[in-house]
């Protein structure tokens, strides 16, 4: 369970220009529950993100994982609880590296300290059987250098990769943005498959209306840092695109 708990956040705190980034009373995620996030820029999605994965410290309230209480750990300490996948596809891969190495690095997040993760015949067909079941060939190509695949197979082995260290939470930040229209929902019937097969708490922030409504159990519309919709799966599959695009005027 996920817990957020009088959370808030302002930007520039003191002087004429601040800005209350996130003010939340009371957010609970339970294991398996797969959040939406919507709002237009500037209404604290991306900062929401922040926050649960420890790149920003709020001002006040608390961030709880199963009791631990997370609210003051940086981001790498979080890391072996939390994953985290970006827009850019080139951000969440060492592009110089092998696919296979890759993969060390992603196992090695969960790893007690001093430990080490070879890249041995028993990993190599750990990771083989894993990257098999994106049904992109991608098994034979463990010795290729990611930098050399597209941004839609990076994606996905990103993906693949976040849940190597058996986390509790993964975040997903406009991840299909940079992608043509059936890589992205290539890679999201990826995430949904890997959120329900993990039972994953997941956060999605999109711009999307068609990944809003097609995916997750709850999908909920921020402004000004406030969550002002938060509607559950009986309720979310009574909107259609145009009531959802009526939301925000900017689409």
């Amino acid at each position: 369970m996920l817990v957020l708990d009088q959370l808030q956040l302002t930007f520039n705190a003191g002087k004429a220009n601040a800005l209350t980034a996130i003010d939340l009373d009371h957010l609970i995620l339970e294991a398996g529950e797969f959040m939406v996030v919507l709002g237009a820029n500037g209404s604290g999605k991306s900062t929401l993100l922040n926050l649960v994965a420890g790149s920003l410290i709020p001002d006040r309230g608390t961030i709880a994982l199963g009791g631990e209480d997370l609210t003051r750990l940086p981001d790498y300490r979080r890391s072996r609880r939390i994953a985290r996948v970006f827009q850019n596809p080139l951000a969440g891969t060492a592009g110089t590296l092998t696919v296979l190495d890759n993969f060390r690095l992603a196992a090695m997040r969960g790893v007690p300290k001093g430990l080490r993760v070879g890249t041995g015949p028993g990993f190599r067909q750990q990771v083989r059987e894993r990257v098999a079941t994106l049904g992109m060939g991608l098994e034979d190509k463990l010795q290729q250098t990611i930098g050399t695949l597209s941004g839609g197979q990076r994606q996905a082995l990103t993906l693949l990769m976040s849940v190597m260290a058996d986390v509790d939470v993964l975040l997903l930040d406009e991840p299909t943005a940079a992608l043509d229209p059936r890589t992205a929902q290539q890679v999201m019937e990826i995430a949904d498959r890997l959120i329900r097969e993990n039972n994953l708490i997941a956060l999605l922030v999109t711009h999307h209306i068609h990944e809003a409504l097609r995916y997750g159990d709850r999908l909920v519309q921020m402004r000004n840092g406030q969550i002002v919709r938060d509607l559950r799966n009986d309720e979310k599959y009574r909107l259609s695109h145009a009531e959802v695009v009526e939301w925000f005027g900017y689409w």
